[in-house]
């Protein structure tokens, strides 16, 4: 794990479970108490477990309630300040995921966006928003968020293609050879080989 931000040594397992074991005592009364709680370990933290301790509470039960449209702003921050992968494919596959199942048509909206945005951040979490939608996958969504980083030569833009595309090819293997038939002049070797990973 490449780091500016020091770590304590707590394996991801063990900080899940300790803030799951404390948010089953908390109830947040608002959205916005929700939020500061999230961003209260967010903000000033000095190592990398604490940030990891704000993505778990917002997997929480308490946290619940809380996700919808208003977080959309917090996740974004949070993809932006912590611009690395193991923050961002969290927010992605789990909390943009979800607000896409509740809230289609303006997460579609926004995700189109982030898949153009100048952070390359967002535009992974673009990418991999659908990652655990299984057999509910939109694939043509998934082709409009990849397009505008297709021809791109960022290695976790690529990684992201190739992921989103081997993941959709358990459930959907012909469209995704289709895809990367379609493709083959602009997809990364990176991109198709891990597209194809599983498909012989």
């Amino acid at each position: 794990m490449k780091s500016a931000m020091p770590f304590l040594g707590v394996p991801v397992p063990k900080v899940r479970s300790l803030v799951r074991a404390l948010a089953s005592e908390v109830t947040f009364g608002d959205a916005k108490a929700f939020r500061d709680a999230v961003l209260a370990l967010w903000t000033p933290a000095k190592y990398r477990e604490e940030r990891y301790a704000a993505l778990a509470l917002c997997a929480t039960k308490a946290a619940a309630p809380w996700q919808d449209l208003d977080a959309l702003p917090m996740y974004e921050t949070m993809i932006v300040e912590g611009a690395w992968w193991d923050y961002g494919d969290e927010i992605a596959a789990h909390r943009l995921g979800e607000l896409l199942r509740r809230f289609p048509k303006p997460l579609r909206a926004t995700m189109r966006r982030w898949s153009r945005d100048a952070n390359l951040w967002k535009r992974r979490s673009a990418i991999l928003c659908q990652l655990q939608h299984k057999g509910a996958t939109d694939f043509a969504f998934l082709e409009a968020c990849i397009e505008p980083s297709l021809d791109s030569k960022e290695f976790f833009l690529r990684k992201a293609i190739g992921w989103a595309l081997r993941q959709h090819a358990r459930v959907d293997p012909a469209a995704v050879k289709r895809y990367v038939r379609a493709n083959d002049a602009r997809l990364s070797t990176l991109s198709r080989r891990e597209a194809l990973k599983h498909l012989g």
